[in-house]
């Protein structure tokens, strides 16, 4: 009996002593992520607010045109970068193993990927830029994308300061660049250079953050070809980049589908409200996304109970933190809007009291996707998204045929919860 009672306690202090080390564990990591978020949103708010300050003087500089033109380039932009680097960042930061066995393997695919991808829109700029309206934005669309090339030739070095959670060299990088960006931009503008103005100054602002990425990265550069490791990376990384390309459709398929069913004057009111509820997801949900990632992916590489644990504590935070925005942004919308924009935008209101709901159900999906990724079930994560889009284009087109904005922002949200 002796014997039987004390071999229970020795199980039991084993238990005790495993939960006190995942504890541990997860209260580091945690300590790690909640330093690198801090970083990252302070480094988007001061990147917003230098943003906004600058889109005010080029503002004085250049005619409307201009950011018509550089608005098609950003679209085209913003679609490659999705699927510029095949998943090779998120490969990277949930790699399990040595950073240096898969770097130059690595850094060869995400290089190949955004060259291959850079090419496809030189030759389709002009294409694209015919269909969007305006031919003259080819050339701005050819220089914009290149930002997209130096991406790739830095992927594996930003995802290792990720990785690291040395958020704060990545922001001041960015920083840096942004520094760059400015001044080229308004120069350029006050020179005559037009919509050409954003796109070389965000192309010199990128390289310069390129460089300094590399240099903060200490990861050696160096070039090599394992089959077997690309085929890993690419089995992981290219779901998730199906699944973050869903992603850009989901979030920009309603301004189709609403400027076609209701027109150009309904679709301002609507765009007014969406980009109103995009605030937050902007502001903390892509500094959430910048640590959510590795956070988990060093959680899975100790056990389940630490991913668990770790997921206990991240959702009720971040919940806590986007409902009571949401809640607000809902009820208070008119006012919001009146406050803001004007009694004239008034329409938008009832709209955002819905794309509220919308923002909140964002955020915690991104986060369950980041989740779902650190783990390695990227199939799960592109699944998830596709099966979003299949419902929600119907839905989107019933809605604002039947109830117009209103119906649409009420199909959205739907959709999502």
């Amino acid at each position: 009996m002796k014997d039987t009672q004390g071999a229970q306690h020795v199980v039991v202090d084993e238990d005790h002593g495993a939960a006190a080390e995942t504890t541990s564990q997860v209260g580091e990591i945690g300590r790690q992520a909640g330093r690198g978020l801090r970083w990252s949103v302070l480094g988007n708010l001061v990147m917003k607010a230098g943003s906004f300050a600058m889109s005010l003087v080029l503002a004085r500089l250049l005619v409307p045109e201009d950011f018509g033109v550089y608005a098609i380039a950003l679209a085209a932009s913003q679609f490659v970068i999705y699927i510029n680097d095949a998943g090779i960042i998120a490969a990277t930061v949930q790699w399990r193993g040595k950073l240096e066995e898969m770097a130059p393997t690595a850094t060869v695919v995400a290089i190949t990927s955004s060259t291959l991808l850079y090419a496809v829109f030189w030759v389709f700029a002009p294409y694209f830029a015919e269909l969007s309206g305006s031919e003259s934005a080819t050339g701005v669309i050819r220089v914009l994308t290149a930002v997209n090339l130096v991406y790739g030739l830095t992927a594996v070095r930003s995802a290792a300061l990720l990785r690291r959670f040395e958020q704060d060299k990545l922001t001041k990088a960015n920083l840096v660049g942004f520094l760059v960006t400015a001044p080229v931009s308004i120069t350029l503008a006050a020179n005559g250079a037009g919509a050409y103005s954003f796109a070389w100054g965000q192309l010199l602002g990128a390289v310069v953050t390129g460089v300094l990425v590399v240099l903060y990265a200490k990861v050696r550069v160096g070039f090599g070809l394992d089959r077997a490791m690309a085929r890993k990376l690419l089995v992981f990384g290219l779901p998730l980049c199906v699944t973050l390309g869903i992603e850009g459709l989901l979030l920009n398929i309603d301004s189709v589908i609403v400027g076609d069913a209701l027109g150009a004057k309904a679709l301002g009111y609507y765009l007014l409200a969406f980009n109103i509820s995009s605030w937050v997801p902007g502001l903390v949900g892509t500094a959430v996304r910048y640590v959510a990632l590795p956070s988990f992916s060093r959680l899975a590489e100790q056990d389940g109970d630490s991913v668990s644990e770790g997921v206990q504590r991240a959702v009720p935070l971040l919940l806590s933190i986007v409902l009571p925005v949401g809640v607000l942004l809902g009820t208070l919308a008119p006012a919001v809007i009146a406050f803001l924009y004007g009694a004239r935008w008034a329409p938008a209101a009832e709209v955002l009291s819905f794309l509220s709901i919308l923002m909140v159900v964002r955020m915690m999906t991104a986060l369950v996707v980041d989740i779902l990724a650190a783990m390695g079930a990227t199939k799960a994560t592109m699944w998830l998204n596709l099966g979003w889009a299949v419902a929600l284009v119907p839905s989107l087109i019933v809605g604002a045929n039947l109830g117009g904005i209103r119906g649409a922002a009420i199909a959205h949200a739907a959709v999502a919860l």
